[in-house]
């Protein structure tokens, strides 16, 4: 489990380190979708090398077409994420957008898990959104100007 929480932790390490050079780059190159593309295709480039180097099987049609029909747009999700970060980024700042990113995906994740969402349902309790209003309190006092 502990290995997990440490993964997690260093992707998250690098989600605002990942928007600042976004927004870095869409101000040089003239706007974020340049600057997202730019993120996307240094990305494919990382994947390809990894399948490469770890000589992952490529997935069969019948694998394929065994994946949600919707699982063919994620990436729309990634491309509107980089993307956004590169234009509020600079307006809020890292420690706000990420509050504000970190709190939206706390409360889509319960409402996933209490439903089932693509997955077995984990039921909403007490305990979640106590740390769910907590996580708001955080973003409010991120946000809160001239403090």
């Amino acid at each position: 489990m502990l290995q997990y929480v440490a993964l997690a932790a260093i992707a998250g390490f690098f989600l605002p380190l990942q928007g600042l050079l976004n927004a870095r780059a869409s101000v040089v190159l003239g706007g974020p979708l340049i600057g997202t593309l730019i993120n996307f295709v240094g990305g494919t480039i990382m994947l390809v090398v990894l399948l490469l180097f770890t000589r992952t099987p490529w997935p069969t049609s019948a694998q394929f077409g065994q994946m949600p029909t919707l699982a063919w747009f994620m990436g729309l999700a990634g491309v509107f994420f980089v993307g956004q970060a590169a234009v509020t980024m600079p307006k809020l700042g890292a420690a706000a957008m990420i509050a504000v990113v970190v709190a939206s995906q706390m409360f889509a994740s319960i409402l996933f898990d209490h439903f089932g969402i693509l997955q077995p349902p984990h039921p909403v309790t007490l305990q979640k959104i106590a740390g769910a209003i907590l996580l708001l309190a955080g973003v409010w006092l991120i946000l809160r100007p001239g403090q």
